[in-house]
């Protein structure tokens, strides 16, 4: 006598194998664990139901937006294929500088020029000139203490600061080496007789002198130009603070060295120095 198999097609959680389980239909509930109370929450889907207010600007906080018209978007018209723009323009108009070089040549010529004629009679005599002997002699009866010291540096001055004028090479400290020469001479000459010596007619006239102590200025706070070695430095063209500071220290160094080499007071006879 045989059993026959058990009907399981009416209950949907019959596995086929005489066992039934809840995970067979996974759209079922799972019953109760342990006997407890059943166990279900339904998820919010609303703002309501999550408890929120809908965000309702009120009156005063209503804004409306405006569509910019259409030509604001517009760019501006470029420029003719081929031709500069108006800022390149306006640049190439500030850079021209005409015959600003040539004539910052000519005056580093005249001015260099000078000095290096009155080196070199200095050193060698040429041009009727005294020598290095004669020209300690000179600083001797002149005055001047450590007349040899006072020789090489007046000649020293006149021809390596002359030099380098003309070539436009380190000129600043050029300018400033001469400057600070003749502003010596100006009080030497200045000094010898009481009164203002502004004569080129009289041995101690320092009109002459006075030409070249501006000239030598000039060429420090102008720049020597493009025509001059130093025409790739900023000082060449576009001289600032750092061409006044060498003016002053030229200054600062002929008045020290008149002071220690010379002494006494080279402005006696002029205005409240009588």
């Amino acid at each position: 006598m045989t059993d026959k198999p058990k009907d399981t097609s009416g209950d949907p959680n019959a596995t086929g194998r005489g066992v039934t389980s809840p995970y067979d239909s996974p759209t079922g509930q799972f019953p109760r664990v342990g006997g407890g109370p059943e166990l279900r929450k339904d998820v919010p889907r609303t703002d309501e139901e999550l408890g929120l207010e809908p965000d309702v600007p009120t009156v005063g906080e209503q804004t409306t937006t405006t569509t910019p018209y259409s030509y604001a978007s517009i760019p501006p018209a470029a420029n003719t294929p081929g031709e500069p723009s108006s800022a390149l323009r306006r640049r190439a108009a500030e850079n021209r500088r005409g015959t600003l070089d040539f004539g910052l040549f000519l005056l580093r010529l005249v001015v260099g020029g000078t000095f290096i004629y009155h080196g070199l009679q200095k050193l060698t005599g040429w041009f009727h000139g005294p020598g290095l002997d004669g020209t300690r002699d000179m600083m001797t009866g002149g005055g001047w203490d450590h007349a040899t010291v006072s020789a090489i540096l007046l000649t020293t001055g006149e021809l390596l600061g002359g030099i380098l004028l003309v070539l436009g090479l380190a000129t600043p400290l050029a300018a400033g080496a001469v400057l600070a020469v003749i502003i010596n001479a100006w009080l030497w000459k200045q000094g010898m007789i009481p009164g203002f010596q502004y004569n080129a007619g009289v041995k101690t006239g320092v009109e002459l002198d006075s030409i070249l102590v501006g000239a030598s200025a000039a060429i420090i706070l102008t720049g020597p130009g493009r025509w001059s070695l130093d025409r790739n430095r900023g000082w060449a063209l576009r001289p600032a603070w750092g061409s006044f500071v060498v003016l002053l220290l030229a200054v600062a160094v002929a008045i020290l060295t008149y002071w220690f080499l010379h002494g006494g007071n080279p402005l006696t006879g002029i205005g409240p120095f009588d």
